[in-house]
């Protein structure tokens, strides 16, 4: 696949995407727009997004409609497009990377959702890069990481590996729908002992989240949100080096704490 080919790795991301109405939030969608400014350029981008859990691995088709997986909000955000260049050469890399027994299944019809569609719009805004989404296979925190490692490869032929959820997200128990809501106690607790986990490159800790972190589960009623982050961890050149948490705080009283790893 020469022609994703470059000098130098690329890092890998674990990111919170938001709903909708952070393209609309300066504060935010600035803290993304200056992250991504500061890494090096991708030759393509692969984003594994909380809102497509689907087994076996599943890829998205290029030059397929945006998916709107959201509801109640204003129209404009279901007239939003993002149309990016072919990354069928991707997809078919990624295919010959993954073992016989797991086949990987190409979707014909479609495209990204808003988990990988919302930050990308602020993150690449000219929408030239080539960008690949491949499904959530299990929320097995081991497996997603045994899946990164195979992906991370990718990363020294140019290609930006995300995951991408939100690092806490307990919307059933949430009283004040306001950007600017004051984090409920189970967010900041989880928050906190996720921030001191990761500062320590501690990933089984993380793993055992279900038992060991504070908050749940109303940090996570359902865990898809999470469990894209191990799939970073997993591509990491060490899996327990501790990465760098560029964005930190709260929207909507969630936390939006993100991650780059070498």
């Amino acid at each position: 696949m020469t022609d994703l080919d470059t000098t130098g790795r690329m890092p890998a991301l674990y990111i919170g995407h938001g709903a909708p109405p952070l393209l609309d939030d300066p504060v935010w969608s600035g803290q993304l727009s200056s992250w991504a400014a500061d890494l090096p350029r991708p030759k393509a981008i692969l984003i594994v997004s909380a809102h497509w859990e689907s087994a076996p691995v599943s890829l998205t088709a290029s030059g397929a409609p945006l998916v709107y997986d959201f509801g109640g909000f204003a129209p404009k955000y279901y007239q939003m497009t993002y149309e990016t260049p072919d990354a069928t050469s991707l997809a078919k890399r990624i295919a010959a990377m993954m073992p016989s027994t797991e086949p990987v299944h190409q979707h014909h019809s479609r495209g990204l959702d808003h988990g990988a569609w919302v930050p990308l719009k602020i993150m690449y805004p000219e929408a030239d890069v080539p960008v690949l989404q491949m499904s959530l296979p299990t929320d097995d925190p081991y497996k997603l990481m045994k899946l990164g490692e195979r992906l991370r490869p990718l990363r020294d032929e140019g290609v930006l590996i995300i995951g991408s959820g939100f690092l806490t997200h307990g919307l059933p128990f949430l009283t004040d729908w306001s950007i600017e809501a004051k984090a409920p106690g189970w967010s900041r607790e989880f928050d906190a002992w996720a921030g001191e986990a990761l500062a320590r490159g501690d990933v089984d800790e993380l793993a055992a989240y279900r038992s060991k972190a504070p908050g749940m589960p109303y940090a996570h009623p359902t865990v898809e949100h999470y469990t894209p982050l191990f799939v970073t961890l997993g591509a990491a050149s060490t899996a327990d080096e501790p990465g760098n948490q560029v964005v930190d705080g709260f929207w909507m009283g969630l936390s939006k704490r993100s991650l780059q790893v070498a």
